[in-house]
């Protein structure tokens, strides 16, 4: 075959804020297969629980769309170092210190954060998200712009935007309904309730849910959830559910014991993978596209106005939150509410008294 094919690359580009490997594909034996990968894409700041930061987010945009042009890769994997996150959003020390107040600069930031769930949305080979830890706020939105969820069940999912300061407009108002219905889209858009990877599971946001804790050898399912019985006494849904009371504590110390293990993560996202390639590849494009579409309706209705709202929350609400997130204590990382709500009602503007005013003490 030609050697001379052409490049349909924006920019040849040495990754140094993500992760960017080419695997070999592994056929239905488990063996690789020559000239074919799956391009696997991971987040890399795992000491801020995978957060991205403005130069991760020009990255990202450009590693799919490199995945995108290979075409040796079948499918896209995403997913990030460690295993405490996948993400959990954009990155609040660079919002605290750079954009907050500064409107028109997180207006551009904005513009990269729009090219980089479209990169996502538009890329040509089915996407993956490997879950291997926390996927909250802006986590959540890229993760749900990709084509399938596997998970490990020591993560959890949900929004925070309401709480710090902004509101889920990177994604989740746009997909977050269409994977759960609008009632639990408010449950998490609007309360910020978290949700279990079984959970996440059982309303059908995710696809698959992998044991990863080992214990004496032997893979056990999270030992802070409900896992052995659907209904409780009183015929309440409980699968999924966190333990409570002795039952936690006990979970909680057998979790201390255990060792986290990605291994079988990684079997399940490459038998999805595998399943991937023995599929028509244009014909497989074509229904990725027209299955986007929904989400894609929404996304290219809303995405430039909730840009510009986004940018001018950053000096308001945005601006408080997400200083309260990177300068409160410990345990104290939020504005205090009531009495935001109280210098509003008596009609306070919004400057740098009030922002100073509600912060975490």
């Amino acid at each position: 075959m030609s050697n001379n094919l052409a490049s349909h690359n924006l920019v040849d580009i040495d990754f140094k804020e993500i992760i960017y490997e080419l695997r070999p594909c592994l056929d239905t034996k488990g063996d690789t297969v020559d000239g074919l990968n799956n391009a696997w894409i991971f987040l890399n700041n795992p000491g801020q629980y995978n957060s991205y930061t403005t130069a991760a987010v020009k990255e990202i945009i450009l590693a799919f769309r490199a995945a995108s042009n290979d075409r040796s890769v079948v499918a896209v994997v995403f997913s990030a170092v460690g295993d405490k996150a996948f993400c959990t959003g954009g990155n609040t020390k660079e919002y605290a210190e750079y954009y907050a107040g500064r409107p028109m600069e997180y207006k551009q930031y904005m513009r990269l954060f729009n090219d980089m769930i479209t990169s996502i949305l538009h890329c040509d080979k089915p996407v993956i998200c490997r879950v291997n830890g926390m996927r909250i706020a802006g986590g959540q939105e890229i993760g749900m712009a990709c084509d399938f969820t596997i998970s490990s069940d020591l993560a959890i999912f949900g929004q925070a935007g309401p709480k710090h300061g902004s509101a889920p407009d990177g994604g989740s108002t746009d997909f977050l309904h269409l994977y759960v219905g609008i009632e639990r889209a408010m449950q998490s858009g609007i309360l910020c309730e978290m949700w279990t990877a079984y959970e996440a599971q059982n309303i059908g946001l995710i696809s698959d849910v992998i044991p990863v804790l080992k214990v004496d050898g032997e893979f056990v399912r999270n030992p802070l959830l409900v896992t052995d019985q659907w209904v409780n006494d009183d015929g309440d849904m409980v699968y999924g559910r966190k333990k409570s009371g002795d039952e936690y504590k006990a979970g909680k110390d057998l979790l201390m014991d255990g060792e986290i293990d990605l291994a079988p993560l990684d079997d399940a996202v490459n038998a999805l993978a595998t399943k991937i390639l023995y599929l028509m590849p244009e014909c497989t494009s074509k229904t990725l596209n027209s299955l986007r579409k929904k989400k894609l309706e929404h996304w290219d209705q809303n995405s430039q106005t909730n840009r510009d709202w986004l940018a001018q929350n950053m000096v308001t609400e945005a601006k408080a939150g997400f200083r309260a997130f990177n300068e409160g204590p410990k345990g104290n990382r939020e504005v205090d509410f009531i009495k935001l709500r109280q210098m509003l009602a008596d009609g306070h503007p919004w400057n740098d008294e009030l922002v100073e005013a509600i912060l975490p003490k």
